[in-house]
């Protein structure tokens, strides 16, 4: 079990990349590792609350979350820490070390910066808006989840405030979830596509091309669903002895490089949407099951940021789990529990995963295309949400509105519009464009994974998928939080963090699927 497992102290192997550093920094190491743990407490309880809490937990779970929240602050921001980053900024450290001493003052600084009560305020209300934006949701009553999102978004522009009350809100929330490509890297890339794949889309529309588009035309069982993203999970290489499958509202990873969870739904007239999210989430467990095993605990054992994160999710979804060769590889497992598919071709399935369609109103379900369409739109609403410039009352026509703009669409309700995100329940605002990043950055990997592993497509439809685990963790995973995310990027592909190859990819892609010249 992974439980039982222990990592192991990497302090006393003479390997290790904190052999030979004074004691300030050991001590300053021991420390942050317990905050290490009691963060990952935090999330196993959060994982439980989304997976197999009674509701009616919901009081009690919300006062254990603030009270590790309050006692993770403390520890973080205790001044005995801040007097051991003082005295080792001077030590002669190795790069490694340097890059523990920088992120741990990162958030030293951050957390230091803002009280303990409001830490656990902010706790408290995120897991008590939890379940009324699940029954918000089901009701398709925007009204209900309103005042949580202003109290939350009240509570993080006073985080904001703290950190740093001469910078735009929103670009410090952002920060969260990607410290080290700016909200200026955000915006532009998100405009650049934005203005590139718009024609891009519309010659799709236009085009004469009619793909496999209902080649999943049925209804599929969600319990044989599952089985089938068991079987997924197990050709990809999943380790179920560290981790597990369950169904949540919303789909989504968490763990460590111990026990790395992911979670999926089920809808019974759509089996590619089911298979699409278990790949994602797979993507984020198997970074997170890379990194390494004996720096659990200290930032070399840690995710670089949540846009590095999504491009390892993003690249299995998409680059592998959407292509053709993993359908000739996966096809007939699905056949297996699905009959009815028999003359279903791999080509089909391909067409029928990569159709572009404007008229869809889920963001979890849009095809690679009109996905940023999502995303821009939700980066516009935050914005204008922290910054104060939108009533949270207004949410749901200008939702529409957008959708409108750039979709063509309408919700027909709020289930289906402004409430479909887990997102802002957790107070997660600034999340949504390292979804946008992730994928950009997704695909300059996988070029450069392509050019570093002889017949990587051929291994794929053969369901040989280690050469990408091991070039994924030998180049991304077992980094850590060591280098900047530029930096990793860099380090990985030879080239600095660029949205070329992702535009060059849609271009062949969709160029070949619809017989256009992109």
């Amino acid at each position: 079990m992974a439980t039982e497992q222990q990592p192991s102290d990497a302090d006393a192997d003479s390997e290790s990349p904190h052999a030979g550093a004074p004691d300030a920094y050991h001590d300053l190491l021991d420390r942050y590792r317990q905050v290490t743990y009691l963060n990952d407490s935090g999330m196993l309880l959060s994982w439980d609350q989304q997976v197999m809490m009674p509701e009616g937990g919901t009081p009690a779970r919300s006062k254990q979350q603030s009270a590790l929240s309050s006692v993770q602050h403390e520890k973080l921001t205790a001044d005995a820490v801040g007097d051991l980053l003082d005295e080792v900024e001077s030590a002669d450290l190795t790069a490694d070390q340097a890059a523990v001493v920088r992120e741990i003052r990162r958030e030293y600084e951050r957390e230091a910066a803002v009280p303990g009560e409001l830490v656990e305020r902010i706790s408290e209300e995120t897991s008590n808006a939890l379940p009324v934006w699940e029954q918000a949701r089901e009701e398709s009553d925007w009204e209900r989840f309103a005042p949580q999102v202003e109290t939350l978004l009240e509570l993080k522009r006073e985080y904001a405030e703290h950190i740093d009350p001469d910078a735009d809100p929103y670009a410090v929330l952002f920060a969260d979830y990607e410290p080290y490509l700016d909200l200026e890297v955000a915006d532009r890339v998100l405009t650049r596509l934005r203005e590139e794949l718009v024609p891009i889309i519309d010659a799709i529309a236009e085009s004469d091309v009619t793909l496999a588009e209902d080649a999943f035309d049925d209804e599929y069982d969600p319990d044989i669903q599952e089985d089938v993203a068991r079987d997924a999970l197990d050709e990809l290489g999943y380790p179920w002895d560290h981790g597990r499958l369950d169904r949540s509202t919303h789909p989504f990873s968490t763990g460590n490089q111990f026990d790395a969870r992911v979670t999926t739904r089920f809808a019974p007239d759509d089996p590619v949407d089911a298979l699409s999210s278990t790949i994602h989430e797979f993507g984020h467990a198997t970074y997170t099951l890379g990194l390494r095993d004996d720096e659990y605990g200290t930032p070399l054992g840690s995710h670089r940021g949540l846009s590095v994160h999504e491009s390892q999710s993003r690249l299995w979804e998409n680059h592998v789990g959407r292509s053709e060769h993993w359908w000739e590889h996966f096809l007939p497992t699905f056949q297996e529990h699905f009959p009815s598919a028999e003359d279903l071709s791999p080509r089909d399935a391909f067409e029928a995963a990569n159709q572009v369609y404007d008229d869809n109103l889920i963001r979890v379900e849009a095809d690679e295309l009109t996905y940023h369409m999502h995303i821009v739109l939700r980066y516009e609403i935050e914005q204008d949400l922290v910054h104060g410039d939108l009533d949270v009352a207004d949410v749901p026509d200008v939702w529409n509105d957008k959708m409108d703009e750039y979709l063509g669409i309408r919700p027909d309700d709020d289930a289906t519009g402004c409430l479909q995100d887990i997102h802002w329940s957790h107070g997660s605002f600034g999340y949504f464009p390292t979804y946008t990043l992730g994928s950009v950055m997704a695909a300059q990997l996988y070029a450069a994974a392509e050019d570093d592993i002889d017949d990587l497509e051929g291994k794929i439809s053969r369901g040989e998928f280690e050469d990408l685990h091991d070039w994924l963790t030998e180049n991304v995973h077992r980094h850590g939080a060591k280098y900047e995310t530029n930096e990793l990027v860099k380090q990985a592909t030879g080239e600095e963090f660029t949205a070329d190859y992702f535009l060059d990819y849609v271009r062949e892609k969709y160029g070949k699927l619809y017989d256009l010249d992109l």
